[in-house]
């Protein structure tokens, strides 16, 4: 699995990165400070919602 540091990780002090990896179907993630530990995955649409989501601004979870 080939690791890469988001787009979206604060350039600030390095200390708040996040790394994506791209897997069949579905994006993981880490955080890049410790990464032998916990990863999570998401399938490849949700996650795609997620960053437009965040890209928007929005917060909020969506009504269910």
């Amino acid at each position: 699995m080939k690791w890469r540091k988001s787009t979206y990780s604060d350039g600030g002090e390095g200390d708040t990165c996040v790394e994506v990896a791209t897997l069949p179907a579905r994006i993981a993630v880490r955080d890049s400070k410790a990464p032998a530990r916990a990863t999570l995955s998401f399938p490849a649409p949700a996650f795609a919602a997620l960053v437009e989501r965040l890209k928007s601004g929005g917060s909020r979870s969506p009504r269910m």
